[in-house]
C-alpha cells in the first residue's frame, strides 16, 4: 500500500556499557531493518507505490484514475455480465486503477526479489479473471485503490496533526543588517547577528535579550503553558512565541543548533530507532506473506485434488484468492509503527522529548527508578546557611570553587559577593578531584576544599558532622580551618513523584547521591524512596547502577541533570535528563529529555508509553483476528473479494484511527 513514513533503518547507537542493557528491546540497540513490503519505506529499495496523499495534488491524481475506472464500473452493473461488452468495460477499468499496482507487483519480483501486498493484490485479481470473474477482479482493484486513497489521506493527515504541533521553524526572520531589517530563511542567519521579534511572531533562534521586554510561551518545547516574562540579558530559544513586546535579541547559535531545530530533528528522527514490536511486526510481516500465498495455494489446489479437477476448481480457486486478498499485513505494518511515532508526539508536546520509539515499549514496562539527588529530587539551588571557623574560611572556599559550574560553587560564590562584593583573588592552580572537591595552591600554600574524604586522604581527620546538611570542609596542610554548610530545597512534587512511581507498577526507588550519609537520609525520608547510597563518587554511581540493572528483569530508569551524570544516564534501559532545554549534554547523553524542571514529567512519561503501547497491542490483536475470521469464512465459501478487501483496507483504516489516540493523552 502508500507509503507512510512511519519506519525507517537506523544504525545503532553504542553506549559505551552496553554489556549491561538487558535484551528486551532497548530503545538505543538491536535496530533492524524495515519490512519489504510495499507500504514500508524500503530505503535499500527506493521503490514505492508512488501514491503520497499528503499533497492535493497527488490526491487529485488518484481521484482523475478513480472516477472514470468507477464509472466504467457502475456501468458493468447494470449489464449483462457474461456479455462481450461488460467484459471488456470490466478489464478497461481493471486497467485504469491496476496497472501501477501491477507494475509495481511486478518490479518488488523481479527486481527486489520480495512479495509484498501489491503482489498479493495483482495474483488475487489475476486468478479472478482466469476464473472468468472479471466484474470482481475490477472490484478488488477499484476497492482497494479507494481503500488506498483513504489510507493515505488518513495517515498523512495524522503526520500532520503531529508534526504541526512540532512545527517549531518559522519560515522568515527579520535580521538586522546595516541599519535595516531584512527577512531572511533561519538558515542564513549567523550567530552574533541582530533579529527583531515582534509580538506573535515565533522567535527563531537561540539568542539573549539586548533591547525590550515580553512575555515568552515556550510551551512548544518545555509542555509548560505559563507564559514567562523575560528582559535584557534572558536568555531565549529557538521554537517558543514571543507573546508581548518587540525585542531584539542577538543569535549565540545558527539554526541548525538552536533548541527548536534539535528539538524537531529528534522527534522526527525517533522513528528509527525502533521499538521491538515494530521489529517483531517487520519480521513477522515478511514471513507471514509467504505463509498467505501457500496458505492461498493450499486452498486453490489441494481440495479439487482429491474432488477431481471438474467444476469446483474454480470454486476453491476463488475462495484461494480471497484468502490472498483477505490475508494482507499492512495493517499490521502500518498502525504499530504509526502508533509508537504518535506516542513519541504526544510526549512531544508536553515537554518529554523521547529519542526512540523503542524508549515507549522499554518504558511500559520500567520495574526500577533511580535518582540523582541534586537538582533531581531537589531543586538544586543551594545556599549557605553557616560558616564555621576563621573569617577567611569563606574566602580561601571562594576562590577554589570560582572556575567551578557545580551548584555548591555557585552557592559559595553567591554567599561571598553578597557579603564582600566581587571576589578579585585567584589561586595559582587548581586540580579538581572527581567526587572530592578541589586542591588549590593560593599565596603559596596548599588549600583543601571539598568533602571529609578530601581532607582526610592528607591526614585532616575528626571533622565535625554537618547535622544532615551538605558541607564543604576546608584544609590548608595538614591544617583544618574550618567548614561551610549549605542545604537545598526539596522540590514539592518529588514526593507525589514517587508516589505516583510506585502506583504504576515500579518496584524499587532509589537515590544515588555524592552528598553524605545524614543529608541523603534526609532526603531520602522526605520523598519516600526505597533505598539509598551515599558520598558516591561517578564512578562509584555508575557501579551502584550496573548492580540494579543485573537485579532488574525489566526496565531500570536513572534520571539526573544530564551533565553532571552523563556516565550514569548513558548506562541506564533508559536514562533521563532533567532541565534539557538548551542543554546539548543532556540532549546528547539521555535517551528521555525532560525539557523542563518538573520532575511529575517521569510519570507522565510512564503513562503515556504504557497507554501507546496498549493501543499498539489492541492494534495487533484486531487485525489479525478481523482477517482470521474473514479468511475462516473465505475457505468456507461464505465470503466474497469484498469483503476480503474490508478485511485488508477497512482494517488498516480503523487501526490507523486507533493509532490516532496515542497522540491524545489528557492527563
Amino acid at each position: 500500500m502508500t507509503q507512510h513514513n512511519i519506519s525507517a533503518e537506523c544504525a545503532e547507537k553504542e553506549h559505551t556499557q552496553s554489556a549491561h542493557k538487558h535484551d528486551s528491546g532497548s530503545c538505543c540497540h538491536n535496530h533492524e531493518g524495515s519490512c519489504e513490503h510495499c507500504h514500508e519505506h524500503n530505503h535499500e529499495h527506493g521503490h514505492d507505490h508512488g501514491h503520497d496523499h499528503s499533497h492535493g495534488g497527488e490526491v487529485k491524481e488518484e481521484l482523475i484514475k478513480l472516477i472514470p475506472a468507477a464509472i466504467l464500473f457502475a456501468v458493468s452493473l447494470i449489464l449483462d455480465e457474461a456479455s462481450i461488452f461488460s467484459i471488456v468495460i470490466c478489464l478497461l477499468a481493471y486497467i485504469i486503477v491496476g496497472f501501477e499496482t501491477l507494475k509495481e507487483a511486478a518490479v518488488e519480483l523481479i527486481k527486489y526479489k520480495s512479495i509484498g501486498e501489491c503482489f498479493l493484490m495483482g495474483i488475487a485479481s489475476i486468478g479472478a479473471i482466469a476464473i472468468g470473474e472479471y466484474r470482481e477482479a475490477a472490484a478488488v482493484m477499484l476497492f482497494y485503490s479507494v481503500g488506498e486513497l483513504l489510507e493515505g489521506i488518513a495517515s498523512a493527515r495524522s503526520r500532520k496533526s503531529i508534526t504541526a504541533l512540532l512545527d517549531l521553524k518559522p519560515d522568515t526572520v527579520n535580521v538586522v543588517r546595516s541599519g535595516k531589517t531584512i527577512k531572511l530563511s533561519p538558515d542564513e542567519v549567523a550567530v552574533g547577528e541582530t533579529i527583531t521579534v515582534s509580538a506573535g511572531e515565533r522567535i527563531a533562534l537561540d539568542g539573549e535579550i539586548i533591547s525590550g521586554q515580553t512575555d515568552v510561551d515556550n510551551s512548544a518545547l518545555t509542555g509548560e503553558s505559563l507564559p514567562i516574562s523575560l528582559g535584557v540579558g534572558d536568555k531565549v530559544y529557538g521554537g517558543s512565541i514571543n507573546l508581548s513586546g518587540t525585542v531584539l535579541i542577538r543569535t549565540d547559535k545558527v539554526y541548525s543548533q538552536s533548541s527548536g531545530a534539535k528539538i524537531l530533528e529528534l522527534v522526527e528522527n525517533a522513528q528509527e530507532k525502533k521499538a521491538k514490536t515494530e521489529r517483531f511486526i517487520s519480521r513477522f510481516a515478511r514471513v507471514y506473506t509467504l505463509v498467505v500465498v501457500i496458505l492461498s495455494l493450499a486452498v486453490a489446489f489441494i481440495p479439487p485434488i482429491f474432488m477431481g479437477f471438474t467444476q469446483t476448481f474454480s470454486q476453491w480457486l476463488y475462495r484461494g484468492l480471497v484468502v490472498l486478498v483477505a490475508s494482507c499485513p499492512c495493517a499490521l505494518v502500518i498502525s504499530v509503527p504509526l502508533t509508537f511515532f504518535a506516542g513519541v508526539g504526544c510526549a512531544s508536546k508536553k515537554g518529554i522529548l523521547i529519542k526512540g520509539t523503542g524508549c515507549i515499549e522499554q518504558l511500559s514496562r520500567v520495574e526500577t527508578v533511580a535518582f540523582d539527588k541534586t537538582g533531581t529530587l531537589t531543586k538544586g539551588t543551594l545556599r549557605v546557611d553557616e560558616v564555621f571557623g576563621s573569617e577567611d574560611t569563606l574566602r580561601l572556599c571562594a576562590i577554589c570553587e570560582r572556575q567551578s559550574s557545580h551548584p555548591i560553587a555557585r552557592a559559595v560564590m553567591s554567599a561571598y559577593e553578597q557579603g564582600f562584593g566581587e571576589l578579585t583573588e585567584t589561586a595559582e592552580s587548581i586540580t579538581e578531584k572527581s567526587g572530592k572537591g578541589i586542591v588549590a595552591l593560593i599565596n603559596g600554600k596548599t588549600v583543601l576544599c571539598g568533602n571529609k574524604s578530601l581532607l582526610s586522604e592528607n591526614g585532616i581527620e575528626n571533622l565535625p558532622d554537618a547535622d544532615g546538611k551538605t558541607a564543604v570542609y576546608l584544609g590548608c596542610g595538614s591544617e583544618f580551618l574550618g567548614y561551610i554548610t549549605l542545604s537545598d530545597e526539596v522540590r514539592a512534587d518529588s514526593y507525589d513523584t514517587v508516589n505516583e512511581l510506585k502506583r504504576l507498577g515500579v518496584e524499587k526507588t532509589v537515590m544515588l547521591t555524592g552528598d553524605s550519609a545524614a543529608a541523603a537520609k534526609m532526603i531520602a525520608d522526605t520523598v519516600g524512596v526505597d533505598t539509598y547510597k551515599h558520598s558516591l563518587s561517578p564512578s562509584q554511581k555508575v557501579d551502584e547502577l550496573s548492580k540494579l540493572i543485573d537485579d532488574t528483569k525489566n526496565t531500570t530508569v536513572y534520571i539526573g541533570d544530564g551533565i553532571n551524570d552523563s556516565p550514569v544516564i548513558a548506562l541506564a534501559d533508559v536514562g533521563f535528563a532533567m532541565g534539557g532545554l538548551g542543554s546539548d549534554a543532556a540532549i546528547e547523553s539521555a535517551d528521555v529529555v525532560i525539557l523542563d524542571d518538573n520532575i511529575a514529567k517521569l510519570p507522565l512519561a510512564l503513562r503515556i508509553s504504557k497507554k501507546t503501547t496498549k493501543i499498539a497491542m489492541q492494534n495487533i490483536a484486531f487485525a489479525l483476528l478481523a482477517k482470521l475470521v474473514i479468511v475462516i469464512l473465505g475457505i468456507a465459501g461464505m465470503s466474497g473479494m469484498w469483503l476480503a478487501v474490508f478485511a485488508d483496507v477497512g482494517v488498516t483504516i480503523l487501526a490507523i484511527i486507533n493509532s490516532l489516540r496515542a497522540f491524545y493523552f489528557k492527563r
